[in-house]
This record gives structure tokens, C-alpha cells and sequence, in this order.
């Protein structure tokens, strides 16, 4: 596999993207966007995304008025390393009855032990009918989760949560969350600084964290409100420095209740959540790409001491930070 910094090995990670009728093409094309955009500081791949049909190589429907032309059969799940599921408005008895239909059945037989295996919304009926995901926790789109519990019973749905990662499978909500999944493995594979990189040329924000709402009531506040953009740039600006709600709320100019209310309106989170969030992708940053001590990383984060970032990158990560940093370093070097 390609490391995140520059030498290269001979093969790419593959990622292959099943195609079923009736796929979205939003969905189905979030794979390709976001592991097609991965690369070494050198500019070699990290990923080779390709696509397989889930019957012998020739057009699929989409929910779309077009069609696509998918030029492998259901063989070509063998060599996966990762396989991607996106969601399909036509899964039938798959979605009426939690059964895979003959043809995933015989489709899904050549996916090898081991493989990763990623479902975008409504893809994760494919895992739960092919029993993947019992006794795990996952997730889908919020509209689904009643009916997909209802359906699997040896699942727990959690549907307040943009995705989840239980290792080996991994499972996301609607449309968007498809994005934050997949930026989430490139940042779990190769590092802060190459996620972000594939986030700006997405254009689209590097990170939002797993456990963060998929449902807002009220996503895009009204013309007449102000929004918490400002304190959201301002503290960016400043995540060395101490930062105290009363602050974020002084730059809109709000109560700190109301800024707080609308903030979680907004962004899905509290401040505080959201702030912590940002410093741990900051110190993730430092670490891999400087050489800065733990200490100054601590301090250049915004965590104050090095114990206090431990305790934070332990809580998010389930690393040390110079296991963190360590892990990265090895990769740099392969």
C-alpha cells in the first residue's frame, strides 16, 4: 500500500463499489470522489476504486433517468480490500423482507475474509440481510432506522449519529454521511493531513465527527437569525489560546444560552464539543507532520499540557500521542 508521505509501494488499497439497480448516483459516486482523490505527497495514489455489478458486466439502473455502464461482474468483489455499499431504492425483498435476493447472495459469496466492508445509508440492508451486521451496532438514514430494528432484530440501530466504525464494518447515514465516512477511513488509514487535503479539493468540510447529529431540526437557520459562523472562524484562529464559551457567544454578540441553542442547531454539537473536536484535529495535524514536541503540541493545540491531550487523543482516538505519532512516522517510512 502507498503511505501518506511520499514513498510508495507497488499496490494501492482497492475499493470496490457494488452497483445494484436502482442506485443513487450521489451515493454511488461518493467512493470514487473521495479514495479516487487520495494520494502521497508525491502525487501517487493511495486507492484504486473500481466497480462491480452485482450480475455480468452491462448497464444498471440508477433512480436517476440514465443508466451507468459497469464493466465488472460480481467476480471482481473477490479482490477487494475494502467494499463499498451505496444505497438503492430497489432492494425488494431486501428491504420488504431482510433477505438478500439469489443474485446478491451469489454476488456477495466472492467477497473474501477479512475485506473491509463500508455501507452508505440504505446500503446497510445489504449487510444486515447478509447477516454482517448482527450483534454490531450501526447505523442509516434517520427516515429508516425504525424499520431497519424492526427488520433486524440482532442489530442495535443508532440512528442519532452520522456514522459508526466497529473495525471490520462500517456503516454511515444519508447522502453526506457518505462523505464523512469515507473522509473518516482515508484520515483512519493515512493520516489527518492527507484527509484534508482530499476535503479541500472536495470542498467540503475535512471533518465531523461520527457521534455528531445526522438530523438537525433546523440545519440553516432562518434569514433573520444570525448564525455562529463568526465564533466558529474567530475560534479557529485561536485554539492555542484559552476559549471560553462566554467568549464565542461575545463575538455574535448573543447570551451565552441562545449562542449555545442555536450553536447545537447549527452544527449538531455543543461548542465545547465542537472546540475539543477541532483541537484534536489540530494536534493530529502537528504530530504528523512536524516535529514538535508532545509538549508544544499540547500547548499549540490549545490542550495546555501534554497529560490533557493524552487523556483527549485516548477519549477520540484510542491512542497515545506518540503512538499516534509513531504509527505515522512507520507509514512515512514504507
Amino acid at each position: 500500500m502507498a503511505s501518506s508521505t511520499g514513498t510508495t509501494t507497488a499496490t494501492p488499497h482497492r475499493v470496490v463499489v457494488l452497483a445494484m439497480d436502482g442506485v443513487i448516483p450521489f451515493e454511488f459516486g461518493i467512493p470514487q470522489r473521495i479514495f479516487g482523490r487520495a494520494r502521497t505527497a508525491d502525487g501517487a495514489p493511495l486507492y484504486e476504486v473500481v466497480t462491480a455489478s452485482v450480475r455480468a458486466p452491462g448497464p444498471v439502473r440508477t433512480d436517476a433517468d440514465f443508466a451507468i455502464l459497469v464493466e465488472n461482474g460480481p467476480e471482481c468483489l473477490a479482490t477487494a480490500d475494502t467494499v463499498v455499499i451505496p444505497a438503492s431504492y430497489e432492494l425488494g425483498p431486501v428491504y420488504e423482507e431482510g433477505r438478500l435476493t439469489d443474485e446478491l447472495t451469489s454476488a456477495l459469496a466472492h467477497i473474501t475474509p477479512g475485506t473491509r466492508l463500508i455501507s452508505i445509508c440504505t446500503g446497510g440492508y445489504v449487510l444486515a440481510a447478509a447477516g454482517y451486521l448482527d450483534g454490531r451496532t450501526a447505523t442509516t438514514h434517520w427516515s429508516s432506522a425504525e424499520h431497519f430494528q424492526r427488520l433486524f432484530p440482532r442489530i442495535t440501530v443508532d440512528a442519532e449519529v452520522l456514522f459508526i466504525d466497529d473495525g471490520d464494518v462500517l456503516t454511515s447515514a444519508g447522502v453526506a454521511a457518505g462523505l464523512d465516512l469515507c473522509l473518516h477511513v482515508v484520515r483512519s488509514d493515512h493520516g489527518a493531513a492527507v484527509a484534508n487535503d482530499v476535503a479541500r479539493r472536495t470542498v467540503v468540510p475535512p471533518h465531523r465527527d461520527g457521534g455528531q447529529a445526522q438530523y438537525i431540526q433546523r440545519p440553516v437557520p432562518e434569514p433573520q437569525f444570525a448564525t455562529t459562523t463568526s465564533a466558529r472562524a474567530w475560534a479557529l484562529a485561536r485554539l492555542h489560546e484559552p476559549i471560553q464559551l462566554r467568549d464565542m457567544a461575545d463575538q455574535e454578540s448573543m447570551s451565552v444560552r441562545t449562542f449555545t441553542r442555536r450553536f447545537r442547531e447549527e452544527v449538531g454539537i455543543s461548542p465545547g464539543q465542537w472546540l475539543t473536536q477541532q483541537r484534536v484535529e489540530r494536534a493530529r495535524h502537528l504530530l504528523e507532520s512536524s516535529d514538535l514536541s508532545v509538549d508544544q503540541v499540547a500547548r499549540d493545540a490549545g490542550f495546555g499540557t501534554a497529560q490533557s491531550m493524552r487523556q483527549h487523543l485516548q477519549a477520540a482516538l484510542g491512542v497515545t500521542p506518540t503512538a499516534y505519532r509513531r504509527t505515522f512516522a512507520q507509514r512515512a517510512l514504507r
